[in-house]
Order: C-alpha cells, then structure tokens, then sequence
C-alpha cells in the first residue's frame, strides 16, 4: 500500500496517472451516455422503469469528449467503454466514437449494449473506430426472454449480435445473468450456443444494483453453481491468473480450446485488489466504484470554465480516495442509491 504522506502526495499531484492509496492505476473509463433503456429487466429496474435524468443534467457531446480527451492524455486512461442505461439509445453515440478514435493516443474503445438496434447500428460504429461489443443476452428462449425484459425482442437481440460479428465488431462478448426459477438451467445451452456462433460467453453473478433494492444474497446462482452445471456437458480448464490481469471475469477453456468462457464472480469471489477502472456517469459524476456510496462532480468543473488541468486534478483527487474494495463481504454492506443503468456498467 502507498501511504498518504506529503513526499507521496506530490507525487499524485504531479503524475499523469489515476492512482489510490492502495498502488491500483485506472487505464479503464466507463462512460455512461444515458440511465435510459428500452428493456425493463427483472434484476435492474421495475416495469414501469425509473425518473430519467433531464437533459439539460445529461454531459452534452461536447463536453463527453473533452472528458475523455482529458483522461485519455493527462490520465493514463488507455480503454474507453461506452455504458448505460442502453447507450444506442445516445442520439450522437456514432459522432462520439468517431471523435474519440481520432484522439492521440487513441484508446481501444468497446461498447455495452442489449443489442437492441445493433443491427442497424454496428457497420457505423465499426466505421467510426469502435473496436468491439458485449450484448447482453441472458436466456435463449423468447418467452422467458419477454419474462425478464417484459419486452418481446429477443430476435432483435439475436439479429443484432449476428450483425455486431459481421461487422467485425470481435470479440463479440455476450453477458449472462442467471436467475432462479427463469434461466437458471440454460448456462450448458447458452455456451454450447456461443461455441457454435463464435461469441466468447460470460456469466455473471446477479449484483445489488437494482433500482428496487430487491436483491438477496441467499438463492442467488453463483459462479460455483454456473461452473459445476457447465461441467455437466463441457470440460472446463482453467485458463490462469497470469492472464487474467486486471480483468474481472475468471476465464476457463472450453473441452480443449479454442474456445474460452468467463464467470464474473463479483460478489462470492470479489477481484477489487486488481480493479484498474473509473466511472464517468451520463451527468458528469466520477464514481471510483460501482458500489460507491460518494461521487465527484466533474459537470459543474466544466461549465464553471475550469482549464483541463484543474479538471484533471479533481479527478486525481477522486481516484486517490477509491477505497480497498466494495464491502459485498460485509455485513455492513449498504447498496448505492443509484442503480446499475444510472451508473453505466
């Protein structure tokens, strides 16, 4: 650990990196472009969905750039991930991208989507230098898919990752959760699904991010219980820690390769102590963590006209205070007031 004494403090101040106290440099940013969705899924939001922000709250563009372009080089931010809410649902999510590829040095960009409106967006956003997509899709059976949407649009999830992959927009990463009582048999169906079509599966655990606070620790599926059921039909070697690196899901080879499938453990098995990410929100806030009680506020540094430096070192500020990790294994843990859409994944 890197202890907070003035010699260290100068240091932080002066260097063009996110650093905390714990040695963990943020080379990731999630951008947030809206809390918006089109879906209403069960373990985020209720039916009837959630009091959007109002725009004139939401980062214009403009202002979405500059902050990327700040942490892009002054920061060390090296990964851009466009989240939401549904971020296809950003009116100018194309120009975004494309503005973002021309920064120098021009970060590796993803997005992550429901893939509602894939189809007819990837080409464009491929062409505008996104590198890649993670979809979301939690169940290959429609009707079950509508049961934890309450939408009917499984074939436009379907038709968008087809569409992502001929984009080539690779790898097409597809996010899994499993719920008991809806999709909790299918992890053996779904991989053996993403084998066939190419796309690199990750499960992950159900985390206490919903808007209705619903979530409990007791009944939920684990990743013990997801690889034991993909060890019913499939032989799963573990890939390594030493490739893993930063990144939050455990990785296993599939009967041999070349195929590989993921199990984000997030609240059985936490992966905080190598966390390299930041969080912009869609109305300018700086979360450390997903599961942060505390924000700063990088909106009102730019429209009160402060210089990139002094935004920059706000920012620094933020990162230096990210905690050891996210309390899921205490006790005492207390869900943020913002849900999972109102963050950005």
């Amino acid at each position: 650990m890197i202890r907070d004494d003035p010699q260290c403090s100068a240091t932080r101040e002066g260097a063009h990196v996110l650093i905390d106290t714990y040695g963990r440099q943020a080379t990731d940013l999630r951008v947030s472009l809206t809390d918006r969705c089109n879906l209403r899924c069960t373990y985020c939001m209720p039916e009837e969905g959630l009091q959007w922000l109002a725009k004139p709250d939401l980062l214009t563009d403009d202002e979405i750039v500059r902050l990327i372009d700040i942490a892009v080089t002054s920061l060390g931010i090296e990964e851009v991930r466009f989240t939401g809410g549904e971020p296809l649902l950003r009116p100018g999510l194309v120009g975004i991208v494309e503005r973002v590829a021309a920064l120098a040095p021009r970060p590796q960009m993803s997005l992550t989507t429901n893939g509602i409106g894939l189809k007819r967006t990837a080409a464009a956003l491929k062409a505008a230098g996104l590198d890649r997509v993670n979809v979301s899709l939690d169940t290959l059976r429609p009707d079950v898919f509508k049961t934890l949407t309450r939408r009917d649009r499984h074939k436009d999830v379907i038709e968008g990752l087809y569409a992502a992959r001929e984009a080539g927009l690779t790898p097409v990463k597809v996010n899994s959760v499993l719920m008991p009582g809806l999709n909790e048999d299918e992890a053996p169906d779904l991989l053996a699904w993403a084998v066939e079509h190419d796309y690199e599966l990750r499960f992950i655990e159900q985390m206490p991010l919903d808007a209705q606070h619903g979530w409990k620790r007791d009944g939920m599926i684990t990743a013990g219980d997801i690889l034991t059921s993909l060890r019913t039909r499939f032989e799963l070697t573990e890939e390594g820690s030493e490739k893993r690196g930063s990144a939050p899901a455990e990785r296993w080879i599939v009967d041999g390769g070349p195929h590989v499938v993921g199990v984000i453990a997030s609240v059985t098995r936490p992966f905080c102590a190598a966390c390299d990410r930041t969080r912009l929100t869609a109305d300018g806030q700086i979360r450390t963590c997903l599961f942060a009680q505390e924000e700063t506020d990088l909106r009102a540094a730019l429209r009160s006209g402060a210089p990139d430096e002094e935004i920059a070192s706000i920012w620094r500020t933020a990162m230096w205070g990210k905690k050891a990790g996210a309390g899921l294994d205490d006790p005492t843990f207390v869900q943020p007031d913002r849900p999972m859409s109102a963050i950005g994944g």
